[in-house]
């Protein structure tokens, strides 16, 4: 690690962090939209007798859609052609074998009886998990009771929202001085303590080992995960890897299982937001990469939900809200979103 940090440490010219390219994908997909409203509104223009109202609505849309186009493609280009070079840190690959490779795990759950059990079991089996802890967000039923008498520490959350669970399984995790690896996940079974051993491979490159659902055949197809949320979660990965141009890969930012090094943690936890609710592993994301904590995904399995959701998941049009706010968040730097 000291010969790693060494290196890091010679003097670097400032990177460049003006978010070019996200910008410029936002102009894009903006002249896109305007092009395809415009061209639409050839429905209602003759369906309903509109074309002297809405033509020159349509024909300005068309023909001035290009310009938001053009501007994005050019954006684009020059930051990936001119700007990027800047923005990449000259770092050598990291790589900071592991001494103790076992972990603590805290276990975000509200309202999970039906699962944490099994899912308290799974975890403790695994030969990495020295200590597990659940965190209840203020259940309404036997979720602590069921999630004790499996075997975990238990603490209740009372402040309700994914963000407050999340900050609370860091803090008590934090607390118990015994690893110096944390494993974030969700009690409902989605996934499973044998991806443990694969966030562990990737953990010597990254602060941050991020779970990525977005592999072929290591998720099942029967998932609360729906085709829009799929690529959802792809687009707005690539969103916010955009603004972090050329510090991290990201194709999901909605995904609950990640491993954390205790010292990048402890940087990062005075920074983030905790009324932060559904939009809080995209957030997450930012802070980390916006303090510069390096991140690296890692494909996990994910199967089937046991038990109803309660997060974003729960339908297509929650989300989509859900990541529609999200890309506000990033696009604004999360002022807008509280």
């Amino acid at each position: 690690m000291g010969t790693y940090l060494a290196q890091i440490k010679t003097a670097r010219p400032a990177p460049i962090t003006t978010p070019v390219l996200m910008y410029a994908v936002l102009l894009f997909f903006f002249g896109i939209a305007l092009y395809l409203f415009g061209v639409a509104l050839v429905i209602p223009r003759y369906l309903f007798g509109l074309d002297r109202v809405l033509y020159p609505i349509s024909e300005g849309m068309v023909w001035y859609s290009g310009i938001p186009v053009t501007l994005g493609v050019g954006a684009a280009a020059f930051d990936l052609f001119v700007l990027l070079s800047r923005k990449r840190i000259d770092e050598p690959i990291r790589s900071e074998p592991l001494v103790d490779k076992r972990v603590t795990v805290a276990l975000t759950a509200y309202n999970d009886e039906k699962s944490i059990g099994e899912a308290v079991k799974d975890f403790l089996a695994s030969p990495f998990v020295r200590s597990l802890i659940v965190v209840s967000n203020a259940s309404t039923d036997n979720t602590m009771q069921v999630a004790l008498e499996a075997g975990a520490l238990t603490v209740n959350e009372p402040r309700q929202g994914y963000g407050s669970c999340v900050c609370r399984c860091f803090q008590e995790a934090l607390s118990h001085d015994e690893t110096e690896l944390i494993v974030l996940c969700e009690g409902d079974m989605t996934f499973r303590a044998a991806d443990i051993e694969k966030l562990l491979a990737y953990a010597p490159h990254a602060d941050i080992i991020n779970g990525t659902r977005t592999v072929e055949r290591l998720r099942a197809h029967t998932t609360q995960l729906s085709t829009l949320m799929y690529y959802g979660n792809v687009f707005v990965g690539k969103l916010l890897e955009a603004k972090h141009l050329g510090r991290s890969t990201l194709t999901d930012v909605g995904a609950t299982y990640k491993l954390c090094r205790r010292d990048a943690l402890q940087r990062l936890m005075p920074h983030l937001e905790p009324t932060i609710n559904l939009e809080f592993n995209a957030y997450f994301l930012d802070r980390a990469l916006a303090y510069g904590l390096s991140v690296v995904e890692c494909p996990v399995t994910f199967h089937p939900r046991w038990g109803e959701s309660k997060g974003g998941n729960v339908n297509n049009l929650r989300a989509l809200t859900v990541g529609l706010r999200m890309m506000v968040g990033i696009t604004t730097d999360w002022r807008l979103i509280k």
